[in-house]
């Protein structure tokens, strides 16, 4: 395991954002390091751009680290928490923004794609949700992330949907679970996001099209979903428990 360097700073809340390294991880890691958190960041493989992020904020005076983890790996799940711990101090908010979005008609999906996808999505949200359960502050907040693809049954996502309706359901029990613990478990489910994630593989064509099936008449951007994160995180949103908030300018 590798990881940035920093002083701990106990008193901090302490947020851990997986897959924080690009899109709207990263959006969301700097939108709460701006909102006071210390930030661990983590990421898979992108090391220097999950390090120029750190470095980035850091110049700005503000508190973050990169780890790097797999978070379909239970070990290294629980690795990316002792390293947040020992360097920031214990956990407040877990954001499970890691994920991957391929999209293939059913009858096409190699084996290897249906286990990425469900490794990546259902496994490492699990991963880290089974952790946080024993490390995670009372009081603290979980945030999956899902998305409002489920709500449109395009062809070519049917995988990737299944994947998000197991993230949606996590969401909905988990929060029961933690009664008595007074912490939060939501879930956020963009619309099309201007993103890589989003955008590899479509032609413009289909880029513009998805962009006009708002009502707002546009892709979302990784600062809508970086808001929509942090009122969750924050303390107007301490009534709102075991929630899908749909973020997607009105597509579904």
């Amino acid at each position: 395991m590798t990881q940035t360097q920093a002083t701990p700073a106990q008193s901090t809340r302490v947020a851990i954002v997986t897959g924080a390294s690009r899109g709207i991880g990263a959006s969301v890691a700097q939108r709460l390091a701006q909102d006071g958190f210390a930030v661990a960041i983590n990421y898979a493989s992108s090391a220097a751009e999950a390090n120029a992020l750190v470095d980035e904020l850091k110049a700005q005076g503000l508190s973050a680290i990169a780890v790097k983890a797999d978070v379909a790996k239970p070990d290294e799940v629980r690795a990316l928490f002792e390293t947040t711990e020992a360097q920031l101090g214990r956990v407040d908010v877990l954001v499970n923004n890691a994920g991957v979005l391929k999209t293939t008609p059913l009858a096409d999906t190699s084996d290897a794609l249906y286990d990425q996808t469900f490794d990546i999505n259902v496994r490492g949200t699990f991963n880290t949700l089974r952790e946080a359960a024993k490390r995670l502050n009372d009081g603290g907040r979980i945030v999956n992330f899902s998305s409002s693809a489920l709500a449109m049954n395009l062809p070519g996502y049917a995988i990737y949907n299944a994947t998000k309706a197991a993230v949606e359901s996590f969401t909905h029990v988990f929060a029961k679970e933690l009664r008595g613990r007074q912490i939060t478990v939501n879930a956020v489910a963009p619309g099309p996001v201007a993103t890589e994630l989003f955008t590899n593989g479509k032609t413009a064509e289909q880029i513009a099209n998805f962009a006009k099936m708002p009502p707002l008449e546009r892709l979302g951007q990784p600062e809508d979903i970086a808001g929509v994160v942090s009122f969750l995180v924050g303390p107007d949103a301490g009534w709102v428990n075991g929630q899908i908030l749909r973020a997607n300018g009105g597509l579904a």
